[in-house]
């Protein structure tokens, strides 16, 4: 997965799953601009891709805002001149509540942000790729994207959106050469995971990530450069002609949802 020569755009980069797909985009040769809302977050993660020898500038930016996703988007052209590969990845957990009880504030933020953020990144990206003649989109969607998750209406039904929004790019642009893919993770040992953990058992948080373990094949959470690596597969000219497709990436979860060895999903 070479990437040298080419351009990474990647939102949510201060963390998490945005950060391993920034520096592994790096890693492989590309340049790239890192944007996310927290400032410092992301000049901290285009400091470390320097350190490394990369290239890289970072962008503050509310992807809920179409004049700010326009903004970072001019950003990247005026630095590099190009975007090649779009990481549209931004996104917030919400809280957990059952749907009768659900806070509408924090519903429309989620849906801002997962939604939204992800509608904006394609309205203003898609353009330049297609201007270029080619370019690769993965949005990053979630196993709650494809099946329910009690608790979370807000976040499933933004990831579900996520992956129509997919769907639909994809039969718009593939004619011209660009690639719009999604990938789907299960649990992921980054932050969002231990504040869910921590809403869904205040007391036993660590109990709740036991339970959870216990369920998945895998026995364990994956990691964001687990998902980085396929971020970086559908981006590359490996997966050239992979398009409009959905890669989970959960250890089987979704696979065995009843659970394994006898085990109950509780």
């Amino acid at each position: 997965m070479n990437f040298t020569g080419k351009v990474a755009l990647v939102t949510g980069a201060a963390n998490g799953i945005g950060l391993a797909s920034a520096m592994g985009f790096a890693a492989g040769g590309a340049r790239l601009a890192v944007v996310d809302r927290d400032g410092a977050g992301a000049e901290a993660a285009a400091a470390a891709i320097r350190q490394l020898g990369g290239e890289a500038v970072a962008i503050t930016a509310d992807v809920t805002r179409s004049a700010d996703v326009r903004a970072y988007v001019q950003a990247t052209l005026d630095a590099f001149g190009r975007i090649d590969c779009f990481h549209n990845n931004a996104g917030i957990e919400g809280r957990v509540a059952p749907t009768a009880e659900y806070d509408e504030d924090v519903f429309d933020a989620v849906i801002a942000v997962n939604l939204r953020g992800v509608f904006l990144g394609l309205r203003h990206v898609l353009p330049v790729m297609l201007r270029q003649g080619g370019g690769a989109v993965v949005n990053t969607a979630s196993v709650a994207g494809l099946v329910g998750s009690p608790g979370m209406p807000a976040y499933v039904a933004s990831k579900h959106g996520v992956i129509g929004l997919t769907k639909v790019a994809t039969g718009e642009v593939g004619r011209a050469g660009v690639r719009v893919n999604a990938v789907c993770p299960g649990p992921i040992e980054t932050r969002m995971l231990h504040d869910l953990q921590r809403q869904i058992s205040p007391n036993n948080p660590d109990g709740a990530r036991a339970a959870y373990q216990q369920v998945i094949p895998q026995g364990r959470f994956g990691t964001a450069e687990e998902v980085a690596n396929v971020v970086l597969f559908l981006c590359s000219d490996l997966a050239s002609n992979v398009t409009g497709a959905q890669y989970v990436v959960d250890g089987g979860r979704t696979a065995s949802p009843a659970g394994i060895a006898g085990g109950s999903d509780k």
